[in-house]
């Protein structure tokens, strides 16, 4: 193999590295493509690696930086990537402050750039982000870790400690024609717990409600029992819907299931109609119910007060998350919010990709 192939292969198999999904087809589409316009052209090298080793945004991303990496100070001649990638990286996230000197040698230092900034757009408050922003947070909600919340079985399994298992430590010896043999063991076994999202999308919450569903669309599809409902005017599930792979399909179809999108706030009688068709019959006993709203409630709080007291009963754990609660200065004076404290096991901050992370564990440890 040719020196200038095996630099193609290499940068296509760092490129499938960085987790672009680049198979054998690709690789080789792409080494052919580059001996068509000449490796010496590094703008259309770039294109054709582009157009033969990326198949979504995300990927034209991921191979921008890896190819940013891989030649940086290979070619004889000084040229920069093409325009239209550097607007792609530059408007990809927020930059930090530049005096415009050291342009040139800026290609090595694109990647801790960008991971400082995906650091400072993870503390961000969702509600403030542009419309740019919002589309690169869309894709880091992968990195979020999912809860997996367990309970003690009333099974037994085999286990290297924990009680003696009579029955199979005598089969053990009756094999063995009543020769002693090894202990065996057994202990309580452990069974995933569910989870269920109840999900404020009221006009007070419309500048959260979308990363709160895409929060809800990550556990989802964390391989545990996860069930999601939105409270508005009045309470929907909407589990099915985010059951679709993709976010965005997923996303769409819960809003034209969700009838109430930005309408009134009735938290109590939400709560009520979850209590009385859902959780009642089992949903909600034993599991981890996470309430996602700011606790502004349109009626009175008795009925709010007394649909917490209900569930605090049924479920294991009751984890309110309030987008208001982390930032500087916060004080539960809301009558929503103080109706509910007394009822809540957690009460935690919800504004944030950080925080969505830190509530993640929260329900995790429950």
């Amino acid at each position: 193999m040719s020196t200038p192939d095996a630099l193609l292969l290499g940068l296509a198999r760092a490129v499938r590295a960085a987790g672009v999904p680049v198979t054998a087809d690709r690789e080789m589409a792409f080494v052919e493509a580059v001996s068509v316009v000449g490796l010496a052209d590094r703008e259309a090298t770039y294109v054709a690696g582009e157009a033969t080793l990326c198949s979504s945004p995300e990927d034209v991303r991921r191979y921008g930086l890896v190819f940013a990496e891989w030649f940086a100070g290979d070619w004889t001649e000084e040229r920069q990537l093409p325009t239209t990638v550097e607007q792609r990286m530059a408007s990809d996230l927020p930059t930090g402050d530049s005096d415009g000197e050291g342009e040139e040698e800026q290609d090595p230092m694109v990647v801790p750039l960008v991971s400082s900034d995906v650091e400072v757009l993870r503390h961000r408050d969702v509600a403030g982000l542009s419309a740019v922003e919002r589309a690169h947070l869309a894709r880091l909600f992968a990195t979020l870790r999912r809860p997996a919340p367990c309970r003690r079985s009333p099974r037994r399994a085999v286990a290297r400690r924990g009680v003696v298992d009579g029955r199979r430590t005598l089969r053990t010896h009756l094999r063995r024609m009543g020769e002693p043999g090894r202990l065996e063991w057994r202990r309580r076994s452990h069974r995933s717990r569910r989870v269920v999202l109840l999900i404020d999308v009221s006009g007070s919450m419309s500048g959260y409600a979308e990363s709160h569903l895409r929060l809800a669309h990550h556990w989802v599809h964390g391989g545990g029992h996860v069930e999601v409902f939105t409270m508005g005017t009045r309470l929907t599930h909407i589990t099915r819907a985010l059951r679709l792979r993709d976010a965005e399909r997923a996303l769409g179809a819960a809003g034209e299931t969700v009838p109430d999108w930005s309408g009134g706030t009735r938290l109590g009688e939400s709560l009520k109609a979850f209590t009385d068709r859902w959780g009642q019959r089992g949903m909600a006993r034993g599991a981890v119910v996470v309430i996602l709203s700011d606790g502004w409630e349109r009626s009175g709080v008795d009925l709010l007060s007394g649909q917490m007291r209900r569930l605090r009963f049924l479920a294991h754990r009751v984890v309110w998350a309030n987008p208001h609660a982390g930032k500087g200065g916060y004080e539960p004076v809301q009558a929503g919010v103080r109706a509910v404290l007394p009822h809540c096991d957690a009460f935690v901050a919800g504004h944030s990709l950080q925080t969505f992370d830190e509530l993640a564990g929260v329900v995790h440890r429950a």
